[in-house]
């Protein structure tokens, strides 16, 4: 009996720190794991960094065809670029043009015959 009293004795002593030490292991674990963590948060700004990258790129690409697209407004009209804007959505070529065609290349428009037709 006596054996019984000192567990209970000692057991008071001992169960406070150790609910707190789960207490804290609980919140070190979420402040690391959780959906907020610290893991959270580095994988967000990755995600964050990419994105940027990703604006960028498009951002640069946008600015390019926008120079294309002022090139063809009435004011400020390039006869190159129109020549070759004509060419591709006619389908026309010069007699002393070489055209490559690539062998992945289904949807580029051609003539039944298999050939450019030629500009008069």
């Amino acid at each position: 009996m006596g054996l019984i009293v000192e567990i209970r004795s000692r057991a008071r002593h001992i169960v406070g720190p150790v609910l707190g030490i789960c207490a804290v292991a609980y919140f070190a674990y979420h402040a690391v794991q959780g959906d907020r963590g610290l893991l959270a948060w580095i994988n967000l700004k990755q995600r964050v960094a990419t994105a940027r990258a990703d604006l960028d790129e498009i951002a640069a690409q946008r600015k390019i065809l926008e120079h294309r697209v002022s090139l063809l407004y009435p004011e400020s009209l390039d006869p190159d670029l129109l020549d070759e804007r004509a060419r591709l959505m006619l389908n026309y070529g010069h007699a002393t043009d070489i055209i490559i065609f690539p062998k992945t290349a289904k949807s580029a428009p051609q003539d039944p015959k298999g050939a450019f037709r030629p500009h008069p």
